[in-house]
């Protein structure tokens, strides 16, 4: 079982909240130089580095400084070398490379968003019209796709492991995003057809993610705003992955609701997002994911998961108990779809 936060007691737990973003910054300068790439076959010095950068030395020495008190880089006399979680997960193109992740949709997009969360909170006025209103935006919803298909993909391919889907022939991802869901879950499950719906310039990109999976006859695309627009009928799956945590109050019921219309008797809705503890504060990671969305919407909500069982009863769905994801951050409900 997970123990409560500590209460912050010195004024050095202070510090050290209100410092954070010198550390994240620190962390995406040293991504936009790709320098954790530039180390993945070993150490280098200084010289070595500024010359392949185009950073002088004093420059990226400070920022060299900075990311090895931070444990992202190791000393090794005059070099630096990767730590071991850099090298697993910051190498560009590495097996678990979460760095793109970090890179374009974290430091470009949410980070800059929040500059807004004040006047988010006192609802005058925030960074996007909705997230819709970024999705709308070819540019953005390319960047925030590329990098969410980055953060996403090995999580789906977890829980595609983890809940079979028997005989179910037809999913609908909704806020489909690239595709991850739905190609994970196509991959494990050979007799599944897929069909993404999401905004059209995000959908531009997911027939990208498709095809180079060599899923195009199996993975359909449907540009369609989720809570405005058709959902195709007929469905043995519906997914739903960081959908509800984006909706404003009253959008969850509405596309609850519409799950339970398109699904077929007996159906399974899957529901994977941001949820806080039943009980007690927290987890903290998953607190702070909602409070960002404040930066967007005014109307933004968060749940926990015995929240979102309660909604998905009212919704005609019998929920299982949640289940972790990714720890810290998401669960996972999964709901049969009941006579109403």
């Amino acid at each position: 079982m997970r123990s409560a936060p500590l209460p912050a007691t010195e004024r050095g737990d202070l510090s050290h909240i209100a410092y954070g973003f010198i550390a994240s910054k620190a962390l995406f300068a040293a991504l936009e130089i790709d320098l954790f790439s530039l180390l993945a076959d070993g150490p280098r010095n200084v010289t070595t580095l500024a010359a392949t950068t185009r950073i002088p030395p004093n420059r990226l020495r400070t920022l060299l400084h900075a990311l090895t008190a931070l444990g992202l880089l190791i000393t090794d006399g005059p070099c630096y070398r990767n730590a071991p979680a850099s090298q697993l997960y910051l190498v560009r193109g590495a097996p678990g490379d979460f760095g793109e992740y970090f890179r374009l949709q974290v430091a470009r997009q949410i980070y800059p968003a929040l500059v807004h969360l004040d006047v988010g909170l006192a609802g005058t006025g925030v960074a996007f019209d909705t997230l819709g209103g970024l999705m709308s935006e070819p540019a953005e919803a390319r960047t925030f796709t590329a990098a969410q298909h980055a953060g996403s993909l090995a999580a789906a391919r977890v829980l595609a492991r983890r809940v079979p889907l028997g005989a179910a022939e037809r999913l609908l991802d909704v806020g489909g995003g690239s595709g991850a869901f739905s190609i994970a879950l196509c991959e494990a499950n050979p007799g599944l057809r897929a069909t993404v719906l999401d905004f059209p310039a995000v959908v531009d990109v997911a027939r990208d993610y498709r095809d180079a999976g060599g899923l195009n006859a199996r993975i359909e695309v449907q540009a369609a705003d989720a809570v405005h627009g058709t959902w195709p009928g007929g469905q043995d799956v519906v997914v739903m992955s960081y959908l509800l945590s984006a909706l404003g109050e009253g959008e969850i019921d509405t596309v609850l609701r519409k799950a339970h219309a398109c699904l077929a008797p007996g159906g399974l809705l899957l529901v994977h997002d941001f949820m806080l503890d039943d009980v007690g504060p927290g987890p903290a990671l998953a607190a702070l994911w909602f409070l960002q969305y404040l930066a967007y919407r005014s109307d933004g909500v968060s749940f926990s998961a015995a929240g979102l069982s309660d909604r998905l009863r009212g919704a005609g769905f019998a929920p299982a108990p949640a289940e972790v994801l990714i720890p810290e951050i998401t669960k996972v409900v999964l709901a049969r779809k009941v006579s109403r």
